[in-house]
């Protein structure tokens, strides 16, 4: 049995953001964010294309001055020009009571509201500027993600949680308070949400947390007492390797659970780092538990010392370059093809088995070993490369792999 159906996905209601489901058992959505000035139309646009070129589903932008609600209509109307119909969300803290009440035109080109209940206001002004941002998704038809965040939870409802945890007879530790805090904000937020006439269906929660259990914790629990669509990350998951790391092993527990309809790993990229890295990664987790696949995965050996030459890793470098670089055009003209696996493998050892078990395999030669290096397509040895032309013959029988198992059901569409 392969893992992804033994994954059982949690019940929850279907929200239509735009014209993508989430929820509902409807496939685990990627999104990202963009991290330009929302308020400069054309790197904010070009952003947007790049992260949904890489395959990122639902993309979200800040919406934090007024000029910056008023470039998002701009913003939407260049991308459907360009043919980039992704939906755009808009992330909202503070103010954005008084932006969409100004520029009521940036609610109608969003296809999703973002509201952090920590963030709508102080006080009194708090249920009456939460009530006016339900107001506009449901004159809007919008949805809406109330977004809890640990960093700036409601600190009127902390304070209360933590009086009746000190008044009881056995209270519990302040970081377990705080755990049942964040899950208390969004289902209170979302219960008010519906008193105010935005239904259930146009809602999606989220307890965003930095520590890898606390966020296992608070999803359990959160998934428990709720059929919400659920959205999953790790908040300032960290750079590199760290990043990831920490994203994956939360993420990995809780969709292996069932938890989880839309993903994020929150990656601080470094200055020189594509913003789309954290849409690889997030696509690179569904596709390696097995529950989606985005694009063809390079399976290579690591290494030792019967591969002192570095060919056979540059050969896997560059065929899994070119094969994400290819998708763009590939997902519509050969459908299936992100479920394609190619093996690129050093020597000997583990080479011809690799190799036979991917649709497409090669088994270079190690050191020492005759310089030949046979190809094997869907189990079976078809050619013997050798000489200084293996890498270009080589993604030539790929490419014909592709053409042939996987043309002609193409319908031109992303």
């Amino acid at each position: 049995m392969t893992l992804h159906k033994e994954i059982v996905r949690r019940p929850s209601r279907r929200v239509m953001v735009g014209h993508v489901a989430v929820g509902g058992g409807a496939p685990v959505v990627v999104q990202s964010m963009t991290n330009t000035d929302t308020a400069d139309v054309a790197a904010t646009v070009r952003q947007v294309r790049e992260l949904w070129e890489a395959g990122s589903e639902l993309v979200r932008i800040t919406v934090n001055t007024l000029e910056a609600a008023q470039a998002v209509p701009r913003i939407r109307e260049r991308l459907d020009v360009q043919g980039c119909n992704v939906p755009l969300i808009g992330d909202f803290h503070f103010n954005g009571h008084k932006l969409l009440g100004s520029v009521p035109e940036c609610a109608q080109a969003l296809a999703k509201l973002r509201i952090n209940p920590g963030n709508v206001g102080r006080g009194a002004k708090r249920d009456e500027q939460f009530a006016q941002l339900i107001e506009i998704a449901c004159r809007y038809d919008k949805p809406v993600r109330i977004g809890v965040n640990w960093g700036s939870l409601d600190q009127t409802l902390l304070a209360r949680m933590m009086d009746e945890n000190a008044r009881m007879d056995r209270p519990l530790e302040v970081e377990e308070v705080m755990r049942h805090a964040v899950i208390a904000s969004a289902l209170e937020s979302a219960a008010r949400a519906e008193e105010l006439g935005l239904p259930g269906e146009r809602i999606i929660l989220s307890c965003k947390l930095s520590g890898v259990q606390d966020l296992i914790r608070v999803y359990r629990d959160l998934a428990a007492r709720c059929d919400y669509p659920l959205h999953l990350g790790l908040t300032e998951a960290g750079m590199g390797s760290k990043g990831i790391v920490a994203s994956t092993a939360a993420l990995a527990v809780l969709l292996q659970e069932g938890i989880g309809d839309t993903i994020r790993v929150s990656l601080t990229p470094r200055p020189d780092e594509p913003r789309t890295t954290e849409v690889q990664v997030a696509q690179e987790i569904l596709q390696v538990m097995g529950i989606r696949s985005f694009t063809p995965l390079v399976t290579a050996c690591p290494g030792c010392g019967r591969t002192t030459s570095t060919y056979f890793q540059e050969l896997a470098l560059n065929i899994q370059t070119w094969l994400r670089a290819q998708m763009p055009v590939w997902r519509g003209r050969y459908p299936g093809v992100e479920g394609m696996s190619v093996a690129v493998m050093g020597c000997v050892v583990n080479g011809p088995g690799e190799s036979r078990h991917a649709n497409v395999g090669i088994s270079l030669p190690g050191t020492g070993e005759t310089p030949v290096a046979p190809v094997f397509v869907d189990g079976e040895k078809t050619v013997t490369l050798k000489g200084d032309r293996i890498a270009e013959e080589f993604q030539t029988i790929v490419q014909d792999y592709v053409e042939r198992t996987y043309g002609g059901q193409g319908t031109g569409h992303r």
